[in-house]
C-alpha cells in the first residue's frame, strides 16, 4: 500500500470517527471544542487559567471564549479572578460539567467502538499498538 493511500485511508476513518462522535454529541448539547474543554478540565487536578487551558486545547485564547460562555451558560463550567493575579482567569469545572465529561468520553468510546466493530478484539488490540507508535513519535 503506498504512503497516500494509508494516509487517505487514515483521513476517511477519522472522519467517520468523528462524524459519529458528533452525532453523539449533539443531544448532550455539546459541540466537539466544548466537549475538548470540559475533559481538560475534568483531567486537571485544579482549576486552569484560561491561557493554560487554551495551551491545552491548541488554540488561541481568544477563540477559547465562545466555549467558555457556552460552558458556563449551561452551568458546566465556571470563571474566577485567580486570587495569585487578579489579571488572570481562573476556570472551573462544575460539578454538572464533570458529569457531562463523563457522558461526553462515553460518546467517544461508543463511536469509537461502533465504527471498530469491524475488527476483532485482536486486530484492534495490534491498530491501537501500531497508532500509538506513530502517535509517540510526536511526544
Amino acid at each position: 500500500m503506498a504512503e497516500k493511500e494509508l494516509a487517505e485511508l487514515l483521513f476517511l476513518v477519522s472522519k467517520r470517527l468523528r462524524h459519529g462522535y458528533v452525532a453523539r454529541l449533539v443531544p448532550l448539547g455539546l459541540n466537539p471544542g466544548q466537549a475538548r474543554a470540559l475533559r481538560a478540565l475534568a483531567d486537571a487536578d485544579r482549576p486552569m487559567r484560561m491561557v493554560r487551558l487554551a495551551d491545552e486545547l491548541r488554540i488561541v485564547p481568544r477563540s477559547l471564549t465562545p466555549v467558555m460562555d457556552a460552558l458556563e451558560q449551561s452551568g458546566l463550567a465556571l470563571r474566577q479572578v485567580d486570587p495569585a493575579n487578579r489579571r488572570s482567569t481562573l476556570v472551573v469545572i462544575t460539578p454538572e460539567g464533570r458529569a457531562m465529561s463523563e457522558r461526553a468520553r462515553d460518546a467517544r468510546r461508543q463511536a469509537g467502538e461502533e465504527l471498530f466493530a469491524v475488527l476483532s478484539g485482536d486486530q484492534r488490540e495490534q491498530l491501537g499498538e501500531l497508532l500509538g507508535l506513530v502517535d509517540g513519535q510526536f511526544r
